[in-house]
């Protein structure tokens, strides 16, 4: 064919949703993607498809009873959520709990980091294609500490066990060895996994500088915990602003380099490393003593505002309370790491391919249930 005779070949940009059902999005999450064929153009996300109005909710109820609600927010780190919001409430009250109420605090948050952090990990081997082995030993690690969990309080999921002024039961006779052992057990693990996933070939192609995630980039964005740790930016609430007895324990903050969807990966496996050693030490000095409340359920605490913030296993989570004097918060503001994580997503995939979106995604490690509230 002559050349001449030849017309330019055309393309146009088309729109696809990837979500609110795409088994990808971890969750009730809404992509709006404008492709060039196979790559990202622009990348809009759509919340609210989990809305619960949890902020209005707490303006009806009493400080005690918002306590269950926390553990809907990041429902797969419900101990975290339970322990930043109690602690808002007792700086609010200015009330102080026992030390070993701190020290039980601690074991169970750092318990259910690692709990967390095992989800984050095999859903995102599934992501990128690894079907089944790792998202199977990750979930058998965490029914491990679920067991735990459920000795302790009786819950699996949902486990509303702190308490404003403590926490609702002691650890229980025996809890102490079966915590040891999990330890020691979960180390062995770990390593399994590092040889597994993290120099796996597949795996480091899919992953290894894909998503990149500058620090100045993160840091204009409010992103906080792994992700911004992944960025080289060693920030963490447990340190920089320690709280409960984080100060005297001896732990490490893992940060990454190229702040990629690799290295995001690769911070959350270290941190399950420190957070087994934060809970060894924890247990090694837990001291005698009544960690249980005692003091009422209704709190009427003095007019007045306080923010507090923990380091959640998916960043900063801050809770802003305003009290009016009643036994209801006035207004209760939460801070969820997920949605500021959420928020970078459009940044990270313009210019790559659909099938990164999906890896980038999962190396984020959101959850909708605290981006919406």
């Amino acid at each position: 064919m002559n050349t001449s005779q030849t017309k330019d070949i055309c393309t146009e940009e088309f729109l696809i949703n990837m979500g609110p059902q795409h088994p990808s999005t971890h969750g009730v999450l809404s992509l709006e993607l404008k492709l060039d064929g196979e790559m990202i153009r622009d990348c809009t996300a759509h919340i609210g498809y989990l809305h619960r109005s949890m902020e209005k909710l707490a303006e009806n109820r009493t400080y005690t009873q918002f306590i269950p609600y926390t553990d809907r927010l990041d429902y797969v780190a419900s101990m975290n959520n339970n322990m930043g919001y109690v602690m808002a409430v007792e700086k609010l009250l200015n009330l102080e709990i026992s030390d070993r109420a701190k020290y039980i605090r601690v074991i169970a948050a750092e318990l259910n980091r690692i709990a967390s952090h095992l989800i984050a990990i095999g859903t995102f081997a599934q992501d990128l294609g690894a079907f089944a082995t790792p998202l199977f030993y990750c979930f058998r690690e965490r029914e491990k500490i679920i067991d735990i969990f459920d000795q302790i309080c009786g819950n699996r999921l949902t486990y509303n066990y702190m308490r404003i002024g403590g926490v609702q039961f002691d650890l229980p006779k025996g809890i102490d060895e079966k915590i040891k052992k999990f330890i020691k057990y979960m180390r062995s693990k770990v390593d399994d996994y590092d040889w597994l996933l993290t120099y796996n070939t597949i795996f480091l192609a899919r992953s290894k500088h894909i998503g990149l995630l500058p620090k100045d980039l993160a840091i204009n964005y409010s992103v906080s915990g792994p992700n911004l740790r992944a960025s080289g930016v060693k920030w963490d609430l447990r340190k920089d602003e320690p709280y409960l007895v984080y100060e005297k324990l001896e732990f490490d903050i893992p940060v990454g380099e190229n702040g990629d969807s690799w290295d995001r990966y690769k911070v959350r496996l270290e941190e399950i490393r420190q957070s087994l050693k934060i809970v060894e030490q924890a247990l090694g000095a837990l001291p005698e003593g009544d960690p249980t409340v005692k003091i009422g359920r209704i709190h009427k605490p003095s007019p007045s505002e306080i923010y507090l913030r923990t380091e959640n296993p998916r960043g900063e989570l801050g809770f802003f309370i305003i009290s009016d004097g009643s036994a209801y918060p006035y207004r209760l503001k939460i801070r969820s790491p997920s949605f500021s994580n959420l928020a970078v997503l459009p940044e990270l995939v313009k210019g790559l391919k659909i099938a990164d979106i999906v890896c980038i995604l999962g190396s984020l490690d959101i959850l909708m249930g605290e981006t919406d509230r």
